[in-house]
């Protein structure tokens, strides 16, 4: 078991810890970052910027907190520049300036203090309404001092792009240094309310020109816009005629395409409808030449089948002509054998028969003639004139008779005309055909 004066050493020692970690949190405070604290004891005074520790003794000392946060002021100034005309008459514009200053509490610590006593110790309201007639009367006397150009003499003189003027506050070397490069309006507002802020406690940072509005302006402005929009209308329109000019040059290659490509498909169309072409033919002069050739042999076929037919008419011909010969030659042969055998009774009769129509011929034939000259063929003095005509008379019609007998035909013109134009010429008549039952050829036997 522990001995008691050990715990009791612990437990003061504990109690000792404890009381020196209250009395360090009651004397030490907190300050934030963005607070100023002031501490006051009797006439000694300490402020605190934060974020840090202020030691505060309880009862003895008096605090106070501002805050220590730029404060951000929005204006809107209306008046009129120091314009005048071409006579030096004043000539004033109405212009129209929205600013944003930004203002804070002073660096020092008498500025802290006075801040603290003149500016904080009024309401948010008040404060407010106390910077916006500060920085307000400031502009109007700044615009008041400047022309309407003057105003837009950063806008229109810069070669970047137009922006809000910046006067930054800090030491009067680097204010002369910077004044002629910053905008005189702002240049002019910060000399004009400095003093004033000043006696407030506070510091002037900066002024953001935020527009300067008026109707000289927004005619330019106008006027820079249309002529803007006319620029880039112009702009506008040589772009579509480019591109106008690029998509028509596109279409037209590839219409340049499209037109070579159909030439070489019609081509190549003509090449394949010429080889099918010739094809065709080629198939068609074979087709004709096997066709030829085939109507070549087939004719020589008929050619030949009616050569060897017309050789076996002509055979059949040759044998019916042969026959009907040799069976009119038997016919003949016949008559003349029956005509042998009849001898002169069958003579005669054909004499008495044909007696009619033998008159008749040789009384035309006599009649055509103008004399008739029966002369002598020299067989003797005895024979007279008038015997030797009825003679040759006799000769003539026993010829045609004989003639008529065998042929079983009339009496033919032919001979007998021949014979009297041959007797009435004074020429001896030629008897065609004289046939003495001697002459006749001896009859075939039946078994030929």
């Amino acid at each position: 078991m522990p001995e008691p004066s050990l715990v009791i050493a612990a437990v003061v020692v504990v109690v000792v810890v404890l009381l020196t970690m209250v009395m360090i949190t009651t004397f030490l405070r907190s300050v934030d970052a963005g607070e100023i604290l002031l501490a006051s004891r009797g006439r000694n005074l300490r402020i605190y910027r934060g974020p840090c520790k202020a030691l505060i003794i309880p009862v003895i000392t008096q605090i106070r907190t501002i805050p220590a946060q730029a404060i951000n002021v929005d204006i809107e100034i209306t008046d009129q520049t120091a314009d005048i005309d071409t006579t030096g008459r004043s000539a004033p514009v109405k212009v129209t300036v929205k600013a944003s200053a930004i203002v804070s509490v002073g660096e020092d610590e008498a500025m802290v203090n006075t801040c603290a006593n003149k500016f904080f110790s009024k309401s948010p309201v008040e404060q407010l309404s106390t910077l916006t007639d500060v920085l307000s009367s400031a502009g109007r006397r700044a615009i008041n001092l400047l022309k309407h150009d003057q105003l837009f003499n950063v806008r229109t003189t810069s070669a970047t792009p137009p922006r809000a003027a910046m006067v930054v506050a800090g030491s009067t070397e680097l204010a002369e240094t910077t004044r002629g490069e910053d905008d005189e309006l702002a240049v002019i507002i910060k000399d004009a309310c400095s003093r004033e802020l000043m006696d407030l406690g506070l510091s002037f940072n900066s002024l953001n020109i935020k527009a300067v509005l008026s109707e000289v302006a927004e005619a330019r402005r106008r006027e820079s816009a249309a002529r803007a929009k006319a620029d880039a209308d112009v702009v506008q329109a040589q772009e579509a005629q480019r591109a106008r000019v690029a998509q028509l040059e596109a279409a037209q290659k590839i219409n340049d395409q499209e037109r070579a490509l159909n030439m070489q498909i019609a081509a190549n169309a003509a090449a394949v409808a010429k080889a099918e072409a010739e094809k065709q033919a080629a198939v068609r002069e074979q087709r004709e030449a096997e066709l030829a050739a085939s109507q070549i042999t087939q004719a020589r076929a008929d050619a030949q089948q009616n050569l060897i037919a017309q050789e076996a008419e002509g055979r059949a011909q040759a044998v019916r002509i042969r026959a009907v010969a040799e069976a009119e030659a038997e016919a003949i042969h016949k008559k003349a054998v029956a005509l042998l055998e009849a001898g002169g009774a069958y003579l005669d009769l054909k004499r008495l028969e044909l007696a009619p129509e033998l008159t008749r011929q040789v009384a035309a034939a006599l009649s055509k003639g103008q004399f008739v000259n029966f002369g002598t063929t020299g067989g003797g003095a005895e024979h007279g004139a008038v015997a030797s005509g009825s003679d040759d008379v006799l000769r003539v019609v026993q010829t045609l008779m004989a003639a008529k007998v065998i042929t079983g035909g009339a009496i033919g013109t032919v001979g007998t005309v021949g014979a009297l134009d041959g007797a009435r010429d004074g020429a001896k008549p030629e008897v065609p055909v004289t046939i003495e039952p001697a002459s006749l050829p001896p009859a075939r036997p039946r078994g030929r």
